[in-house]
Order: structure tokens, then C-alpha cells, then sequence
């Protein structure tokens, strides 16, 4: 099995701001798609599908980057994929947007 992997510079925000971030995008993913996302210290756990593609990974961060690794999709889906969750990680992780501005539905 091969793994999808994306990337997303974190600039001058605090991992702890990231962090709070992307479990606003959990909430999200919960919330509209059915996608579960549980959390232990710095890592999220993500299960679900979406269409009709299965999504299993986790979402973690390295020292300037919150990375999410999971499973490939496969080459139909691996391009619109990797869209939707750079889209969603520029979404989430934009300093100018307020935490409670994110979306959560």
C-alpha cells in the first residue's frame, strides 16, 4: 500500500495555534462528511469515506509543517485528493482568518 502525503508550511503560527486549527477542520470533516477524527497529543487519527473514497491517515506536524499522511486513493482519485486536502489546510491554516471563523459544519 502506497501513502498519499501533503504538506502545508506552517509560516510564523505556533504549532499550538495549528493545532487548534486543524481539529477546527476535524470538526468539520465530523460534522459534514461523517469523517472521524480523534486526537491523541499531536496527532489526529482520521477514518471515514468520503464519496467514494476511503480516507484513513493522520495529521501531525514536523518542525515548520502540518502533514497529513494516509492512504492513497489510488490514480482516478489521488489528484482531486491531494485538491481537497491542500484546499482544506490553506483554508484552515490562514492567519488571517480568525479561529472562530472557521467553519465546523
Amino acid at each position: 500500500m502506497s501513502n498519499l502525503r501533503v504538506e502545508y508550511p506552517l509560516g510564523t503560527m505556533s504549532k499550538d495555534d495549528a493545532k487548534a486549527r486543524l481539529v477546527a477542520l476535524g470538526e468539520y470533516l465530523t460534522n459534514k462528511h461523517g469523517i472521524n477524527v480523534t486526537w491523541n497529543g499531536d496527532t489526529g487519527t482520521v477514518k471515514g469515506k468520503y464519496l467514494v473514497v476511503a480516507m484513513e491517515g493522520s495529521m501531525f506536524f514536523t518542525a515548520d509543517k502540518a502533514v497529513f499522511e494516509g492512504k492513497d486513493p489510488g490514480m482516478l482519485w489521488r489528484g482531486k485528493a491531494k485538491d481537497y486536502l491542500n484546499g482544506k489546510l490553506a483554508a484552515y491554516l490562514d492567519p488571517k482568518k480568525k479561529l472562530e471563523e472557521l467553519p465546523r459544519r
